[in-house]
């Protein structure tokens, strides 16, 4: 039996499409926010850290976004069908869908079932909305107490966020643009130890940036910061197409690239 051969590797990863989460009305917030999180992290007493987190393991402000989808974009013209589609994209007919409401169970039968379906049915038709993010909580990529990255999440009781990420996420999967077929998780990177260079940690495995992975226990940090704001309101204002490696920009702050955006239009 001939050997097997190894499987080819997959493409490089270039680009990922997100909704940027640092705005005008946002950064105030989470300037605020992220110093007195850098401030906590930075005392001693967290488990296997006694001088407490280093300070490149948490995401500088500039990078913060929600990732709806990474892709492989390795020439000028794959890159600029990316930007091509997104400019293209009708962002109001994705605000106009079936709100997820009208996919919930349906009533039991009986003498008001039909004027509450008929409610349901005016609820989900509704004049769209300001889409708007609270980041709060944190919560860990793995289990808490033995994890490299910790993320927020937005709220979204009425999974509207949720459908139009889902939505515009769909429309680049469709195009061929995203393969990843793993369900979207909305979230905010806030720690990544992966950028802690030259700390060493419990735990196995090697970071991109060499040496072992920075394994952290959590489970402290979690709980005190279960119910944290990292910003609240926030209007979507911006959907981006960004390159991967974040690096300082003109005015030295470190931020992914933005190779293209489109406005979210306000209602």
């Amino acid at each position: 039996m001939p050997p097997k051969l190894p499987k080819p590797k997959p493409p490089a990863l270039t680009h990922f499409l997100c909704i940027p989460l640092v705005t005008s009305s946002s950064r105030p917030q989470l300037q605020k926010s992220l110093a007195t999180f850098r401030e906590r992290l930075s005392q001693k007493g967290i488990p296997d850290l006694p001088d407490g987190l280093p300070e490149k393991a948490i995401r500088p402000l500039g990078t913060l976004h929600l990732t709806l989808g990474v892709m492989s974009l390795l020439t000028p013209e794959k890159v600029e069908g990316a930007l091509k589609l997104l400019r293209e994209l009708d962002i109001k007919s994705l605000f106009s869908q079936p709100s997820p409401v009208k996919f919930a169970p349906k009533l039991p039968a009986g003498p008001d079932s039909k004027v509450k379906e008929k409610e349901k049915e005016t609820e989900g038709q509704a004049k769209p909305e300001n889409l708007k993010i609270t980041l709060q909580g944190l919560r860990p990529m793995q289990t808490p107490s033995k994890t490299s990255i910790l993320y927020s999440s937005p709220l979204d009781p009425d999974l509207r966020l949720f459908q139009f990420c889902t939505s515009l996420r769909q429309t680049f999967t469709e195009a061929g643009f995203i393969e990843d077929q793993k369900k979207l998780l909305l979230h905010a990177t806030i720690v990544n130890t992966v950028y802690a260079k030259g700390v060493k940690g419990k735990g196995t495995g090697h970071g991109k940036r060499g040496g072992a992975k920075l394994m952290i226990d959590a489970s402290e940090i979690l709980e005190e910061f279960e119910e944290f704001e990292f910003m609240e309101n926030v209007r979507v204002e911006r959907v981006a197409v960004c390159r991967m490696g974040a690096k300082p920009d003109e005015d030295g702050e470190v931020a992914y690239e933005v190779e293209g955006e489109i406005e979210v239009p306000e209602f």
